[in-house]
């Protein structure tokens, strides 16, 4: 028997930053599933900064989305109808086609998770891609060496606030965030156990970092991009490692925006500057998954959500995490 779902699609391109006109609520029909296919009611999706980029028709690692038809992301849900033996009715599964309230999909697409170790949801933040991504980042990309400084920025984010903690677990003797306004600021030091942090909507952010790591810092994790990148390139001593996850100070950018103009001191430090995208690190997930499921018992890794209710607040809760809006993980829950 068919259900009935509802789901959003992508209607116009953005130009700048998107807007709620540039996409539609959609109710649509999902069928039952055929031999080898799975019907998911999704519980749980994810709103992500990469999926800004997607929304542009330009091609990157990840292939837009197309106008007129759902978007994808992160989800976790329950199979409610099932054709394939390997995924019984009432398995918690992870996928990749959120954005919408069931999803029929392949067998092979799914990932079954064990909602008795965790919660669901956490495997769309610090148990799933996102803390995959923060560890990748510091145990391959920009790998922290025992008493090391970590300087992160975006740090209140999802993957920012994975980052500092992990820094910490690998050995990392002072981490240092930065985020937007007084509250993150506090949270980052009282919440996530940073050792200082930058609230960069004060300006003078080499200042601020100078006076937060006074003798520079020897790792740092980008999330931001822009005068972020150059405050820590300004800051890092020699043979110093980044770590360029995003840049979102630019997502939104309608013309090419200027890299550092202190680049050149790259040279005469002897620093790595690497991007990275995480799924060419799935190879970690088994070895991330065992310690940090070892690091959020003892207390060591703290998870943190902002939850918007309802596949009707999806776009919202989007448009808010792109400003900034969220501390920790911004999730949608889709069920009551």
């Amino acid at each position: 028997m068919s259900v009935t779902s509802r789901e959003v699609h992508l209607v116009a391109r953005p130009v700048g930053e998107p807007k709620p006109t540039d996409f539609s609520l959609v109710e649509t029909t999902v069928a039952d599933p055929g031999p080898g296919q799975v019907l998911v009611r999704n519980d749980w999706m994810s709103v992500d900064p990469y999926m800004r980029g997607r929304m542009n028709d330009v091609k990157s690692y990840v292939p837009p989305f197309q106008l007129g038809e759902p978007m994808e992301g992160g989800a976790v849900g329950v199979v409610t109808a099932s054709g394939s033996d390997d995924v019984p009715v009432g398995t918690t599964v992870l996928h990749s086609a959120g954005w919408r309230e069931y999803a029929l999909l392949p067998a092979e697409a799914v990932r079954a998770v064990d909602a008795s170790l965790a919660p669901a949801e956490a495997y769309l933040g610090v148990l799933g891609m996102v803390g995959l991504t923060a560890y990748a980042g510091l145990t391959e990309v920009a790998p922290v060496r025992e008493g090391d400084v970590v300087f992160v920025s975006g740090a209140a984010g999802a993957v920012g606030s994975a980052a500092g903690q992990i820094a910490r677990q690998l050995g990392a003797s002072r981490v240092v965030g930065s985020a937007g306004g007084p509250e993150k600021k506090r949270r980052l030091l009282e919440d996530f156990g940073f050792d200082a942090a930058i609230d960069y909507r004060e300006g003078g952010l080499e200042e601020q970092l100078a006076e937060a790591a006074p003798e520079g810092i020897d790792v740092y994790f980008d999330n931001v991009g822009g005068d972020h990148l150059r405050a820590a390139i300004a800051a890092m001593r020699n043979h110093g490692r980044i770590a360029l996850c995003g840049a979102i100070s630019q997502y939104n950018a309608t013309k090419p925006e200027p890299g550092p103009d202190n680049l050149f001191l790259a040279v005469g430090k002897r620093l790595t500057l690497r991007g990275f995208i995480v799924g060419d690190h799935g190879h970690l997930m088994k070895e991330y998954a065992e310690r940090a499921s070892g690091w959020i018992v003892d207390g060591r890794l703290r998870t943190e959500q902002t939850v918007v209710e309802g596949i009707d607040n999806a776009v919202r809760a989007f448009l808010g995490m792109m400003r900034g809006a969220n501390t920790g993980k911004m999730l949608v829950r889709l069920t009551p």
